[in-house]
């Protein structure tokens, strides 16, 4: 039987047992952001460059945190509106030593914050010929997802929804066909609202699901992340089992042969 433990998510050549990455902003606290993580089992963090102070090393501070911590750091290029402050951004962050794997984003319209598909595949160009591994934030489209893929892009990230909207997956159908053509994992980022859309993107055959507000806007961000710690693994150990067929009309769950008239 295959569980868990046995399926790690693979990227760029190396395996982690979770496939839930989550963020670190919009938290009470550095302490709440720490409780939080922890109960989610995430092993890769995501941090916004653009909103921390990188060179905050005091105690009781992010970078703090999450440098004492044993989680992969994704620094991310949230804030970002052109493929040239993206590279920059990250180019950045290469040199502070926490740019092994990257999540590249260029917001195309502040209010929406959907993807920019031109300048991120503008930027995704620049930073794979400059050796990052990059995971870039997308729209959910199968033509923008295979070129990011062309490019050499680590995985694709698809929106679920829009950033911070908790709407869950709107549109499985564009999903399912991604899925179906891509030869890199498939990460849902953004949209996520509850532990039911990650266990739906998990569902689907999706390789992992990434959130942020979820998690921390939750009443309870501490047990909300040791939900959706659940749901991403109840999601996946469904998608390998294989779901039954769907029915038009009803099936007797006991057989019929032998009735006692």
């Amino acid at each position: 039987m295959q569980t868990e433990p046995l399926d790690p998510l693979v990227l760029a050549g190396k395996s982690y047992g979770s496939r839930l990455i989550v963020g670190t902003g919009k938290y009470k606290s550095v302490e709440e952001t720490e409780r939080a993580i922890d109960a989610s089992g995430a092993e890769i963090v995501t941090v916004a460059l653009r909103r921390v102070d990188l060179t905050d090393r005091s105690s009781g501070s992010l970078m703090s945190l999450l440098l004492r911590k044993k989680w992969t750091l994704l620094p991310n290029t949230a804030g970002c509106f052109t493929a040239d402050e993206a590279v920059r951004t990250l180019r950045l962050a290469r040199e502070l030593g926490i740019a092994d794997i990257v999540k590249l984003e260029v917001i195309g319209d502040p209010k929406t914050l959907y993807p920019d598909n031109e300048q991120t595949l503008e930027a995704a160009k620049v930073l794979v010929k400059e050796g990052f591994v990059v995971l870039p934030y997308c729209i959910d489209d199968p033509i923008v997802c295979r070129k990011l893929e062309e490019i050499g892009c680590a995985a694709v990230m698809p929106l679920a929804a829009p950033i911070g909207s908790g709407l869950g997956i709107r549109n499985p159908h564009n999903l399912s066909i991604i899925l179906e053509h891509a030869k890199v994992p498939v990460i849902v980022d953004a949209g996520v609202g509850t532990a039911s859309d990650a266990a739906v993107a998990m569902e689907l055959g999706c390789q992992g699901v990434l959130m942020n507000t979820a998690i921390a806007h939750a009443k309870d961000p501490v047990l909300m992340a040791a939900a959706m710690r659940d749901g991403v693994r109840a999601g996946r150990m469904a998608f390998l089992a294989g779901r039954m067929p769907k029915a038009r009309y009803a099936n007797a769950s006991s057989p019929t042969a032998g009735l006692i008239e």
